[in-house]
């Protein structure tokens, strides 16, 4: 069973993107901050993570970054998630490097649809 790394710091957003990514069939272990997920993927070894953006202490984006200097995480896939929904947010979190952007509300298909295609890639 593919596991995914999901870090969000809202209770409710991990509750719901937990119920979605569950039922598309992965086991799913969690973080509340960007500095939490770095650990994670490191001893976790994710298939896949969805990165929220907006957090206290590390942003999204850093934590993308910083998985991305080691050489342990580097290749996990990253997949923002974020209610940032401009067009100029989804450029800047694919330029650092996020394999897919999904917006909240998030739509079940669109996301399970980009973690299928994130494993294949």
């Amino acid at each position: 069973m593919p596991k995914i790394l999901i870090v969000d710091d809202s209770p409710t957003q991990l509750y719901r993107l937990r119920q979605i990514v569950e039922q598309g069939g992965h086991q799913i272990v969690t973080a509340e901050s960007g500095e939490r997920a770095i650990e994670l993927a490191g001893c976790e070894h994710p298939q896949v993570i969805l990165m929220d953006i907006v957090m206290p202490g590390m942003s999204g984006y850093q934590a993308k970054r910083q998985l991305g200097r080691d050489e342990s995480t580097r290749h996990i896939p990253v997949i923002f998630v974020s209610s940032k929904d401009g067009e100029s947010d989804r450029a800047w979190g694919l330029r650092q490097g996020a394999r897919e952007y999904v917006t909240k509300p998030v739509n079940p298909n669109i996301l399970l649809t980009a973690i299928s295609e994130a494993m294949a890639a």
